[in-house]
């Protein structure tokens, strides 16, 4: 595979000498094409020798064919990756500049696209960014990471490049058999916000730490995950295709956009049950000492879902204040679900903190996992599913087209 390897400026630029080695360990072809920032940290003759090519670096080349040296590149690659991609390089893919060889290349090219982030974590979490990742997304470029950690500023958070090692497997496609490889999952995450004016949203205490860690999880089991997000600071796990939602009827209408193609629905997001019936155009004045709100029910995505798309199969989330496996079990029933995964919740429980348990239900038994870290809880959970996923009748070896 030919794979042309863009690198931004940044200081993670460093470890795409050592991603260079490890796409060339697995038999690829490697063409390095640097931006000017990017070689105010690393020289181009670093990835000549490590790569065997000759670094591209010029948008207007008299050595190349026909001087368009964007248009050769851009013939010559069956994939782009580019590691680092820095915020500013990231702008200028979503504006459609073409303004140096790299944004020229990845505008010419029928490639498929990958971006590995790396910035500062506030830089990335920036709404400005946010907002041009999201837009790349919509086009079809596939975002690796960013991962979490330490920064080389100081800061601690989201905004990492992954490791060389990691990217090189996800760009050949080198990865372990799992429990649900071969499998489609769709997952919702997150709370929702039912707006009631321009600045004021109802919502809930939702992190959409369990949802996330679910997703991670069943990427890592060797399923293609799709992750439907509410309103969360979450960084999106590697591998996964992610959409970013606020309202219950975005959740509903992308979940119809996409359940399509899935064979396994995991419905963690804790979805708004009320909605205002009307939602003000102007923000609602503090004018009275009382206030009435006249609420709807909003759509239910999972029973919608669950009895429309019988070759799904169905696992649903109930978070309970008490007598958890009654309400887990008339949910399970009234909504046709293959499983029920019900908590507790309330102060530091379930929302809001790191580790969490679950009683799980399904039709003729039960189990209890937890309480641990919802990382590692995710993996028990998403055995247990494949374990179930694999003996139910109605769903085994189901595919949807």
């Amino acid at each position: 595979m030919n794979v042309l390897l863009g690198v931004s400026g940044g200081i993670a630029a460093y470890k795409s000498a050592d991603l260079v080695r490890r796409l060339r360990e697995r038999g690829c072809d490697v063409q390095v094409v640097m931006t000017r920032a990017a070689q105010e940290f690393v020289t181009p003759l670093t990835f000549q020798a490590l790569s065997g090519r000759e670094v591209r670096t010029a948008l207007l080349d008299s050595a190349a064919e026909a001087a368009m040296g964007h248009i050769e590149l851009a013939r010559w690659a069956d994939r782009i990756l580019i590691a680092p991609a820095s915020a500013d390089l990231i702008a200028r893919l979503t504006a459609g500049m073409a303004d140096d060889l790299l944004t020229t290349v990845c505008l010419a090219s029928a490639a498929p696209i990958s971006l590995a982030p790396a910035m500062n974590q506030q830089m990335w979490q920036a709404p400005a960014v946010q907002a041009n990742v999201a837009t790349l997304r919509e086009r079809g470029i596939e975002i690796l990471g960013p991962g979490e950690g330490d920064q080389a500023c100081g800061d601690i958070g989201p905004g990492r490049m992954l490791e060389p090692l990691e990217l090189a497997d996800m760009i050949t496609d080198e990865k372990p058999d799992g429990v649900l490889a071969g499998l489609r999952v769709l997952i919702t995450a997150g709370p929702t916000r039912e707006a009631l004016d321009p600045v004021r949203f109802l919502t809930n205490r939702s992190s959409g730490k369990m949802g996330f860690a679910l997703a991670a999880a069943c990427q890592a089991a060797g399923a293609q995950v799709e992750l439907i997000a509410g309103p969360v600071n979450l960084p999106t796990p590697i591998g996964v295709r992610r959409y970013n939602v606020e309202s219950a009827q975005q959740m509903l209408d992308k979940a119809n956009e996409r359940v399509g193609k899935a064979q396994i629905l995991i419905a963690t997001a804790a979805v708004a049950d009320y909605r205002p019936r009307a939602v003000q155009d102007d923000k609602i004045k503090k004018s009275s000492d009382s206030i009435a709100l006249e609420l709807e029910k909003t759509p239910d995505i999972l029973g919608e879902l669950s009895r429309r798309e019988t070759h799904l199969f169905t696992v649903g989330f109930a978070a309970e204040t008490r007598e958890l496996e009654r309400y887990a079990r008339a949910k399970m029933q009234r909504k046709n679900l293959d499983m029920i995964c019900a908590n507790e919740v309330g102060p530091g429980q379930g929302f809001d903190v790191d580790e969490n348990a679950l009683l799980v239900f399904w039709p003729g038994g039960q189990q209890q996992l937890g309480p641990r870290h919802k990382r590692a809880l995710a993996g028990e959970l998403v055995d247990l599913i494949a374990t179930r996923y694999a003996t139910g009748d109605e769903h085994a070896g189901a595919v949807a087209p």
